[in-house]
């Protein structure tokens, strides 16, 4: 069983930046995949970016040059660095990680970009 946490969201203006963090606890399997997904107000929820044990890492068109996802393997944590953010990247956010059997998810982070 894995555990995550995140934390880092909240209000900012149209481009500004927030740091999203989510550490994962609990499993004596090894993670995988991690990655961020968001769900805004009346739509589906959405890969926002992802990156492997290895550092291979994936992102959503809308997002790409101005989000970073990185992971510290050592401490089970993985971050998305985000900025110049737009209305339109308002959502919660949530933290994934995948191990060779399950998958988990965060509770969600809360991101708001007031126009």
């Amino acid at each position: 069983q894995v555990h995550l946490v995140e934390s880092g969201g909240g209000l900012v203006q149209t481009g500004g930046s927030l740091r999203l963090s989510c550490a994962a606890s609990g499993s004596g399997a090894s993670i995988n995949a991690m990655g961020w997904h968001r769900q805004a107000p009346g739509k589906q929820r959405e890969l926002v970016a992802a990156i492997t044990e290895t550092g291979v890492t994936h992102y959503l068109d809308s997002v790409k040059g101005r989000f970073t996802i990185s992971r510290d393997n050592a401490k089970n944590t993985v971050y998305l660095q985000m900025n110049t953010l737009k209305p339109e990247d308002t959502a919660v956010y949530y933290c994934a990680a995948e191990t060779h059997s399950d998958a988990y998810w965060g509770q969600g982070t809360q991101v708001t970009v007031s126009s």
